[in-house]
């Protein structure tokens, strides 16, 4: 797991994977993928301290003070405090468009700062890398079919594209997909602004950690501490949007229920229920 030692900044060595073969690689991996599935279910308070660290850090990545940082019980409680930070149509005319004067808005340099990250972490990747677009198809064209992993890797599907489909879309489908949109879209019909999902932001973060402790990658010292804040923030917290002097935050939600999606192979669900601290409920 990409964790956080007393230092703040250290991981859990990787594991060596030239001592396995790739079905009990796949066996460690659904182990990996079951704990950041329940880092994003979560319903424990979140914890507060680590979170604001995580955050503090990820501000003085992209050069910004420090905010204060303010916690609200649910998304909705946070709308109120969140009215004129940039939306994500604001961000993209910001980049067709740039300012000549001023600095870009917090949420533009996150939002950057994480995509370099994703890319220098891909980069390190011994095989190539799915979550890049140029190399998610067959050598014919063809996305590669979604099969039960074991029939996947017995047929010979690259182990990595495996990987990706069983952690990095798996996830996705439980915890954006099954989670954060059903959530996002009970926020009304506008535009919401530009934020971050905490817990539900564990579908990238866990692809990334099952690579490195597979000793399928080799992160550089900076970005490995760079992707650690980021899992630090979705083991501890809810959704939260950075404005440029205050950070506000959401706490992870009272109450959740979810059930199986029929018809897949990884564990996916879908939340039928959330209430959250205030007694928000938004499903």
């Amino acid at each position: 797991m990409i964790a956080l030692a007393r230092r703040e900044d250290a991981a859990v060595p990787a594991v060596d994977s030239r001592s396995g073969n790739p079905r009990d690689q796949w066996r460690e991996a659904v182990k990996i993928r079951q704990e950041w599935l329940g880092h994003g279910l979560s319903t424990e308070p979140a914890d507060r301290l680590t979170a604001e660290r995580g955050l503090k850090a990820i501000y003085a990545k992209i050069s910004r003070p420090r905010p204060k940082i303010v916690w609200v019980d649910s998304p909705e409680a946070a709308i109120p405090l969140v009215t004129g930070l940039p939306t994500l149509g604001d961000l993209y005319r910001g980049i067709r468009r740039p300012a000549s004067r001023g600095a870009p808005p917090v949420a533009s340099d996150v939002a950057m700062a994480g995509a370099k990250l994703r890319g220098a972490l891909s980069s390190t990747v011994i095989h190539a890398d799915p979550e890049l677009s140029l190399v998610r198809k067959s050598k014919r064209g063809e996305r590669w079919p979604e099969l039960p992993p074991l029939d996947a890797i017995r047929v010979g599907i690259p182990f990595g594209v495996v990987l990706h489909q069983g952690i990095r879309v798996a996830l996705h489908q439980s915890l954006a997909t099954g989670f954060r949109v059903p959530v996002r879209d009970a926020l009304g019909n506008g535009p919401v602004p530009v934020c971050w999902y905490g817990q539900q932001d564990a579908p990238w973060i866990a692809y990334y950690d099952v690579l490195h402790r597979l000793g399928l990658a080799r992160y550089r010292p900076d970005d490995l501490d760079h992707l650690a804040h980021w899992a630090a923030l979705a083991r501890s917290c809810g959704w939260w949007w950075p404005g440029e002097d205050v950070c506000v935050v959401v706490e992870r939600p009272e109450a959740v229920s979810v059930e199986p999606v029929p018809g897949t192979w990884h564990d996916e669900v879908q939340v039928r229920n959330v209430r959250y601290r205030d007694g928000w409920q938004p499903v």
